[in-house]
């Protein structure tokens, strides 16, 4: 079971909460890549968790880093998808065929 995989780059609001995040993109295909090939070797894989939905409050970075596929304004709390989040819903409805 892989839990919690993720990580925080520096998201830019591009327009309209959108944000272009492309390094996380890379970031989670690397890692979706490398799960694939465990489980062709035989690895017994029972899930795969992406951290995080939402950003949110972190215990070590507070609200200084962001780590979800779907953005969120503090100020608003209007939420609205990153590039990220488009790319990880194609990639789960195709089994990955985009890796």
């Amino acid at each position: 079971m892989v839990t919690e995989n993720g990580a925080a780059f520096p998201d830019r609001v591009v327009h309209d909460g959108q944000v272009q995040d492309d390094d996380r993109i890379g970031y989670i295909a690397s890692h979706l890549r490398e799960l694939r090939r465990a489980i062709q070797e035989g690895v017994k894989v029972e899930g795969y968790f992406l951290w995080s939905l939402l950003d949110n409050f972190e215990w070590a970075f507070g609200c200084s880093k962001r780590f979800g596929i779907t953005h969120v304004d503090f100020a608003t709390q209007g939420r609205s998808w990153k590039k990220s989040a488009g790319w990880y819903q194609r990639t789960i409805a195709t089994n990955g065929s985009d890796l």
